[in-house]
């Protein structure tokens, strides 16, 4: 098989419009023959948000390779660069952790299971007694198992009582739950991947599926091979793969400046207002807030969208016109719109357009509000990243009392008094010492985190005793009190759910490297260590194994929106892959959506400010099962140009990497394949700064700096575009904001002030 990371997105298999898309299996083996492997283990990736169903190969008891899964309804034997490569080398890397680490004299030093958690009750339980349970702060994953976060999620809430509890989710997918709550009433994703063969247009807003989804990508461009491909739109500050794509199919590239979407979302939708581009029987059965909406977008001409975000009136026109005309669209959104300041409203401009056109639940027609990990998913389904569990309102008492019949506790333990705490506020409270205990599991928040400086200080502190729990010392692991090494992906058992509302099942391979345990024995172990119980004395957390979790798990979401009754191991073990509901391809389809007031996840907000809408009002709209059109106003970046910073800089993903690198850089193809950071410049800046391409630079913002080479690139004039996976002299996240979106509360990468100096030397 040709070098993937050259060959990113495989061999095409063109598939015509309302075909099946063929069957391509990709397999990659360290060091052995297939006809040598022990045996395979099902499994899907868990290195995008993708959900690739796979293999693992296993031989004399190791992890030695995977294969993509050819029935698989997600990727029909296909997997990316990162799947390949990244999904098993990790496993055996010599740097593993394998025994308990806990903080002595300043010093990480070796200990067994029961002295380290013993440090951690006994530090638990002193704080509960002192301050209550808004002592305690969770921050997790997006790479866990379902299991294990519904575990979490009712040992922080049911158990201790806590609202502060998220996931690094926050910083990649919370505006895909936030954009569908406002606009349908509830999260889950609209569409499905089958879309791809049954659209004659594709909009990618703020989405490089290329190089953060590249087997959808692959199947994108399969259809721009077959016959009637679909016309593809790209709104994009950079020339991606995507914009390529755009001008080879009839499309259109919109390249607007950065932190100007929802302008360019609001001229958009004024066009087809105006040309009357609009399904108006539908609307007017399915919807309300019309209105509104079209005087919110009346002064977005695009004119007014190319004096504001740098595009072409005309672009903006033939884009509306695509959308307008085509029988059946498909859009996806991604980082580039989440991780705006003003990202919800940009989000549900997406779901506008759908709308408007009655564009939901057909084939060929949906919204596909991307995440950004594997299991990002399942924090929100479980309420493991502050939302209430099974997509249930935490301020309707109704949703509460269900939760505290069924895990048998007093609903006045729930949290439910105020919103639930986001990451960016849990980290600040840690900062002031109001948290005195912060859990970590499966990520790295010294390098992902929005101004790195802060968050480093905050870990390093003495004012918050801070746990760890991971595969390796990463950053963030060597700044905590105590260090629990973690069983990784193959090595336990569990289930996640991919974009596109798929759950799969991945099967424990082999066992962890020594006293490496799942992420769902440690916190069953913390539970039983600190005596949590329901009313009746017995104890809270119930189950013992992945089954029984997942079992506890599906009664937690029967008659809600994410409801997987009738999905067990057993049709997971049978089918390979499922979504949910059992047996709905796509949501939506009879146009009643779950926005009745007793029924939704949440009453809404105002999209630019952030303020909540209260029960009464949302009665008062008289939504009852119709969808909403939001509206908000343009408004500038937090933090724009100035003389001393005249360039913005923004973060991003590259295709060989994912997230801070724990399991892709430690393998050696994608190590090789992307091994240091860069600054993309472009060539009308670089030009103007007397930078040579491959020149060493240092970018600076009011919080920080970076060094790495320059990159003479299609970025936008007048951005500066960097990769955020890597730590040291080039991590990206010295530089970002400590600022978020108002609804969503996503911190905001894309928008920095920053200048550019370059430095002596080639």
């Amino acid at each position: 098989m040709a070098d993937r990371t050259v060959h990113v997105w495989g061999a095409r298999t063109p598939t015509a419009r309302g075909s099946a898309w063929p069957e391509r299996v990709d397999v990659h083996l360290d060091g052995v023959r297939e006809d040598e492997v022990d045996r395979w283990v099902g499994a899907a990736c868990v290195l995008c948000s993708n959900g690739c169903g796979c293999e693992i190969a296993v031989k004399d008891g190791r992890m030695v390779g995977v294969r993509g899964r050819a029935a698989d309804r997600v990727n029909r034997g296909r997997l990316g660069p990162k799947g390949l490569y990244g999904s098993t080398p990790w496993a055996s890397s010599p740097d593993r952790l394998t025994t308990p680490l806990v903080r002595e004299d300043g010093r990480l030093v070796e200990t067994d299971w029961d002295t380290a958690m013993g440090r951690i009750v006994e530090r638990s339980r002193a704080l509960l007694d002192e301050k209550g349970p808004l002592s305690h702060g969770f921050y997790t994953s997006g790479q866990l198992f379902l299991e294990e976060y519904y575990t979490l999620a009712v040992i922080g809430k049911a158990g201790l009582g806590t609202p502060h509890m998220d996931g690094n989710t926050r910083l990649c997918t919370a505006t895909a739950g936030a954009s569908l709550k406002e606009s349908f009433g509830a999260d889950g994703q609209p569409a499905s991947y089958d879309d791809i063969e049954q659209c004659d247009a594709l909009f990618l807003f703020g989405h490089n599926m290329p190089e953060t989804q590249t087997v959808l990508w692959a199947r994108i461009l399969d259809r721009i091979e077959g016959s009637e491909p679909p016309r593809v739109v790209c709104v994009d500050p950079r020339r991606t793969e995507v914009a390529v794509a755009a001008g080879r199919t009839g499309g259109v590239h919109l390249a607007p400046r950065v932190g100007t979407n929802l302008a360019l979302m609001n001229a958009l939708t004024r066009e087809l207002l105006a040309h009357e581009w609009l399904d108006a029987d539908w609307v007017e059965a399915h919807t309300v807030g019309l209105e509104e909406l079209r005087a919110t977008v009346e002064p977005y001409t695009p004119e007014e969208a190319a004096r504001t975000c740098g595009v072409d009136a005309d672009d903006v026109r033939r884009a509306a016109r695509i959308f307008g005309e085509s029988g059946a669209v498909l859009s996806t959104v991604l980082q580039g719109f989440y991780q705006s300041h003003q990202a919800t409203a940009a989000a549900c401009g997406v779901n506008n357009l759908h709308l408007l056109r009655g564009m939901l639940g057909r084939p060929g027609c949906g919204v596909l509000q991307m995440n950004g990990q594997p299991t990002a998913q399942n924090t929100r389904e479980t309420g493991a990243d502050g939302d209430l569990t099974g997509f249930r309102n935490w301020e309707n008492a109704a949703h509460v009392e269900e939760l505290a019949r069924l895990w048998n506790v007093d609903p006045m333990t729930i949290p439910h008094w105020a919103p639930p705490t986001h990451a960016m506020q849990i980290f600040g409270y840690a900062e002031t010492g109001s948290i005195g205990l912060l859990w970590i599991s499966a990520t790295n928040p010294a390098v992902s985190m929005p101004e790195s400086p802060r968050i480093r200080r905050i870990l390093g502190g003495d004012q918050c005793f801070v746990v760890v729990q991971d595969l390796f010392l990463t950053e963030t692991a060597a700044l905590a009190d105590v260090v629990l090494p973690a069983a990784g992906w193959g090595e336990k058992t569990g289930t996640f759910t991919n974009a596109d509302r798929t759950v799969h099942l991945a099967e424990k391979a082999v066992d962890p490297p020594g006293e490496a345990r799942s992420d769902l024995d440690i916190f069953l172990t913390y539970a039983d260590a600190m005596g949590l119980t329901d009313r009746d004395g017995s104890p809270l957390v119930g189950w013992r194994t992945p089954e029984e979790a997942y079992d506890a798990w599906v009664e937690a979401s029967r008659g809600r929106p994410c409801d997987y009754s009738g999905i067990t191991y057993d049709l997971l073990r049978e089918r390979g892959a499922v979504q949910w509901p059992l047996g709905t391809t796509r949501l939506y389809a009879d146009a009643e959506f779950p926005t009745s007031t007793d029924y939704c996840e949440d009453y809404g907000h105002d999209l630019a400010t952030g303020a909540t809408t209260t029960e009464q009002q949302h009665r008062a709209t008289a939504a009852a099962g119709r969808a909403f059109l939001k509206a908000a106003a343009y408004s500038p970046p937090h933090e724009e140009p100035s003389e001393d910073y005249p360039l913005i800089f923004t973060t991003g993903r590259v295709v060989h990497q994912f997230h801070t690198r724990t399991k892709t850089g430690r393998s050696r193809r994608l190590h090789h394949a992307a091994p240091d950071p860069w600054v993309e410049l472009s060539e009308a800046d670089a030009r103007a700064l007397g930078i040579a391409d491959g020149q060493r630079v240092r970018v600076e913002s009011p919080r920080g700096s970076l060094e790495a080479p320059a990159r003479i690139g299609p970025v936008t004039e007048g951005a500066v575009f960097a990769p955020f996976h890597y730590a040291g002299a080039g991590q990206a996240n010295e530089l970002t904001m400590t600022v978020w979106d108002p609804v969503s509360k996503q911190p905001t990468f894309k928008t920095a002030a920053c200048r550019v100096v370059p430095l002596e030397g080639d």
